[in-house]
């Protein structure tokens, strides 16, 4: 896994971020982690900055909210969207900007995520593009990351 993963962030631009995750469940269980806000709430944003709010009206059309707060004290880190394709199980698309307490206020990105079933298990690709920065990408990035990593553990709270 660590070559593919590799291989798509060598390929990637500047405003662009790819990132490949495999996770020990289903499919059709790791769909539902994206797209229940109960679920959202047990694993969105980094280990620094969990959500304390999701909304998510998961159609194409529909919007999504989010609050990420920080740990250690700061302000609230509200983003949103709105859903642009959503097939279920396998691939959500998204819009996504963030409000006024973050630097990027206002600019809108795009995220793309497709879920392939891999023998019981589920291959999770994520793209982000539209980022304004290198160093919101990579900000990016280590939020993903850390956000992804909460996934995994909550995945196998849920599975077990």
């Amino acid at each position: 896994m660590a070559m593919a993963e590799g291989a798509a962030e060598a390929r990637q631009s500047e405003g662009e971020l790819v990132i490949t995750r495999m996770f020990d469940a289903p499919r059709e269980l790791v769909f539902r982690m994206w797209t229940d806000p109960r679920h959202l709430l047990q694993w969105w944003g980094p280990r620094h900055h969990p959500a304390v709010h999701a909304e998510h009206d998961v159609r194409p059309g529909g919007a999504w909210r989010a609050c990420l707060r920080s740990v250690e004290g700061g302000p609230d880190l509200w983003q949103g969207g709105r859903y642009i394709e959503v097939d279920a199980p396998g691939r959500l698309v998204y819009s996504f900007a963030w409000d006024e307490a973050h630097p990027a206020h206002g600019h809108e990105m795009r995220v793309e995520l497709t879920f392939k079933a891999i023998d019981g298990k589920t291959e999770m690709s994520f793209r982000q593009t539209k980022l304004p920065s290198v160093a919101e990408r990579d900000g990016h990035r280590g939020g993903w990351t850390s956000t992804f990593d909460r996934l995994d553990d909550y995945l196998r709270l849920t599975t077990a």
